[in-house]
């Protein structure tokens, strides 16, 4: 997943509000977001290459969510252990957002570069996991918040303008439904290059990547995941499915009620 938009405790109907896009390579398996049958609890799409998950909730009202860190001079190396399993243990355990994020924090080095959001109906934790430096989980203020492939509210043109977009859907007043939290993150234009190398992003991939909503032939946005968590208890959980084109081929929606602490 390469895009995330959220906010945390920004409207007194609706604590968290979140719009992800994920974005991988088309011909990397995996299934449509669904309870795992040996993991009843959790929600989910699944990688089916390494059976974890980008973004997922569970019953009991947890969240959790991952992206890749983009380091060029990191490269591609290896790691002994997938990303997937970092928020599929979350949903799949009891700790507490803090006590998992202390765990991980002193094993960074068994994956490649990550970053994490982990969260409950009480509180949103986040950590930046990167073996080039040093920094602890955080646990999030109230706020609006992107997150793509750099640091939490790295200012990459898309990160900023998903935030603007969500940032005025509140000031309505209303909640945003989830076809509005999906127009955050559905822009298809470029961004110019001068933009790009204020991040020192340059060459025709970093600006095909520069989209929100990303089509190429072999790598794009695979799939829209929205979720709005409520006051009330409820949960509602939508996954949009596209095709290497851009089209939308699947729409799955859920609701959960999530009383239950744990």
């Amino acid at each position: 997943m390469c895009l995330i938009v959220f906010a945390w405790q920004q409207h007194p109907a609706a604590p968290l509000l979140m719009a992800a896009n994920r974005d991988e390579f088309h011909e990397r398996p995996a299934s449509a977001a669904a309870y795992w049958r040996d993991s009843p609890q959790i929600l989910a799409g699944r990688d089916l290459q390494a059976g974890g998950t980008w973004l997922g909730v569970s019953r009991s009202g947890r969240v959790a969510a991952i992206t890749n860190i983009r380091d060029p001079a990191v490269g591609d190396s290896s790691a002994p252990r997938s990303r997937g399993e970092l928020t599929h243990n979350f949903l799949a355990g009891k700790e507490s957002p803090k006590d998992y994020l202390a765990k991980i924090a002193g094993r960074i080095q068994d994956y490649q570069g990550f970053n994490l959001l982990v969260g409950d109906r009480d509180s949103l934790w986040y950590l930046h996991g990167s073996s080039a430096e040093k920094v602890a989980p955080q646990a999030l203020p109230p706020g609006i918040y992107g997150l793509s492939n750099a640091a939490l509210d790295v200012p990459w043109p898309k990160v900023k303008r998903a935030r603007g977009q969500l940032q005025r859907k509140l000031q309505t007043g209303e909640t945003p439904s989830h076809d509005e939290l999906r127009d955050c993150l559905s822009d298809r234009s470029l961004a110019d290059t001068r933009a790009l190398g204020e991040h020192k992003l340059s060459g025709e991939m970093a600006r095909q990547l520069s989209a929100q909503f990303i089509v190429t032939e072999r790598y794009g946005t695979r799939c829209c995941t929205t979720l709005r968590q409520l006051a009330n208890g409820l949960l509602e959980f939508q996954e949009q499915r596209f095709n290497p084109r851009g089209e939308l081929m699947g729409n799955d929606a859920f609701e959960l009620r999530t009383l239950n602490r744990g």
